[in-house]
């Protein structure tokens, strides 16, 4: 039985470089994208080689929809020059910025920033990759903790990720009839460097976080590449159109 194939975005540092690791112990074969990063896009594939599989790193511009369909093209030449496969079987949307900014502060530049990104980005790269999905695939688009409790200075970044949710609900009802299941998996506050690594590195945020956290801490990488790896497992096709927080708890 071949090896399955997923695309991972924004996977040269973080949640997405941890989930193509986790991904890949699982027997799983990885496209990941990066947007300026290459030497760390190319340690996360020499990782994946390391635990026996095959990857790809491909550069990829998530916030810019007029690049994708030469993007869908590269991972089509891919796909044949190292699989010899005209599909791919999983799709993580998962490349995205932060943004601390208070509602009546956000200017419309940032505003397009975050929607482009994370709303626009998604919408159109998963709909021009959906030929080369394989009957039965799954999509999984990342949300965030945020879309269901506010924090101030999470507005546009928050709004763009609730849609997302809504989104995937749609995905799962319209490409059901092929077999694609459609998930979200939103985490929590995460230690990552994502905007600028304030949850990691800026001791209040974090004390404050683990002290509304029903198990006492911070997220981890960890804690979400397993559970990526575990939303895309066998075991777990029969789940569609659901919303799956991996918080640890957070303000509940």
């Amino acid at each position: 039985m071949s090896r399955k194939i997923a695309i991972v975005t924004g996977a040269s540092r973080g949640l997405g470089k941890n989930a193509v690791e986790k991904l890949a112990k699982k027997g799983v074969d990885i496209i990941l994208t990066y947007h300026s990063q290459q030497d760390a896009a190319q340690a996360v594939v020499k990782s994946v080689q390391a635990a026996g599989g095959k990857a790809v790193a491909v550069k990829l511009n998530a916030g810019n929809s007029s690049s994708f369909d030469a993007f869908v093209a590269e991972v089509k030449a891919q796909l044949q020059a190292v699989w010899q496969r005209d599909n791919f079987d999983f799709l993580v949307n998962n490349a995205g910025v932060g943004l601390h900014e208070a509602f009546a502060e956000t200017t419309e530049e940032q505003f397009d920033l975050m929607m482009n990104i994370h709303l626009k980005g998604p919408f159109f790269l998963t709909q021009k990759l959906l030929p080369l999905m394989a009957d039965g695939g799954r999509i999984l688009n990342v949300s965030s903790g945020l879309a269901r409790f506010a924090l101030p200075g999470s507005s546009a970044y928050a709004i763009m990720k609730g849609a997302i949710e809504v989104l995937t609900r749609y995905q799962a009802r319209e490409l059901g009839e092929r077999g694609i299941t459609a998930n979200v998996l939103a985490p929590g506050a995460i230690a990552t460097d994502f905007s600028g690594g304030m949850v990691r590195d800026n001791p209040q945020v974090n004390k404050m976080v683990a002290g509304n956290t029903a198990l006492g801490r911070v997220g981890l990488p960890d804690d979400i590449g397993d559970m990526v790896a575990l939303m895309l497992s066998d075991e777990a096709g029969w789940m569609t159109a659901q919303r799956v927080e991996a918080s640890g708890g957070m303000f509940i």
